[in-house]
């Protein structure tokens, strides 16, 4: 299975997202994809030939920044202004971070692209911990088949789409996407349509669902893959009636 996926931001060439694989490095840069080479073209005078290296390991990823002088900056769009710097000719800098954006600056604008990371693992909440205990020091943790974290925006989308079938109406269809916004506006202020389709589409990946294609974002297929993550989400107990609380009180919709 693919470590990470890259998500090029507008103006990069090509526009379809890498898959890479634990062990594989994707450079970028303005000249990374000239003559046909793997790698992510950035075609704009402001960014080094050569800028940087993405690699990716088993569940977290690396940054190295070859330019000479400009400082990167890795932001976790879900943290409160968190994000980690990248010092010029910093090699293989280890991003903690599940899903990240990377700013580089580009003469006088501030150029992005996305970094996903579906593999990172968290414990089984509910395993028992201690040194007599399975999953304790000296015993092999036990690998979760879809490690979610709670914490996460991702998170309360999930919840939100299987909230209606969670409060006792077993054949309902998921919220909207419209809806989804509304019911989590209260704990998530600037959630809006783009945002929540995108965590969805963040979640299709991790939970291995089939993807539509990347240009479709809205219509049946979208709520096609509502649908099956509503139903995954249920039939593996990824989400249950207790973490409701994490939503805002609210009427279900």
């Amino acid at each position: 299975m693919h470590s990470i996926i890259v998500v090029p931001g507008p103006g990069m060439v090509p526009v379809d997202r890498f898959h890479l694989a634990p062990g594989q490095i994707l450079r970028f840069g303005r000249a990374a994809a000239a003559d046909g080479a793997p790698g992510l073209g950035i075609p704009h005078s402001g960014v080094s030939r050569f800028a940087g290296e993405i690699g990716a390991t088993g569940t977290y990823w690396t940054l190295s920044n070859l330019s000479r002088t400009s400082t990167y900056v890795v932001e976790n769009p879900e943290g409160a202004g968190e994000h980690i710097k990248v010092a010029p000719g910093r090699l293989t800098a280890p991003v903690p971070f599940e899903f990240a954006r990377i700013v580089l600056p580009a003469g006088s604008e501030l150029l992005s692209l996305d970094v996903w990371a579906p593999r990172h693992d968290y414990a089984d909440r509910d395993a028992p911990t201690g040194p007599d205990t399975p999953g304790g020091p000296g015993d092999e943790s036990t690998l979760l088949a879809f490690p979610l974290d709670r914490s996460s925006r991702y998170f309360l989308v999930l919840a939100a789409l299987c909230e209606p079938r969670l409060r006792g109406e077993p054949h309902a269809l998921p919220p909207t996407v419209d809806q989804v916004v509304e019911r989590l506006r209260p704990l998530w202020p600037s959630a809006n349509r783009a945002a929540v389709q995108w965590n969805i589409d963040y979640l299709a990946v991790k939970l291995r669902l089939k993807p539509a294609p990347d240009a479709v974002t809205s219509g049946p297929r979208l709520v096609g893959k509502k649908d099956a993550l509503a139903s995954l989400a249920l039939r593996f107990d990824l989400v249950r009636e207790d973490d409701l609380a994490l939503l805002a009180p609210g009427t279900a919709r």
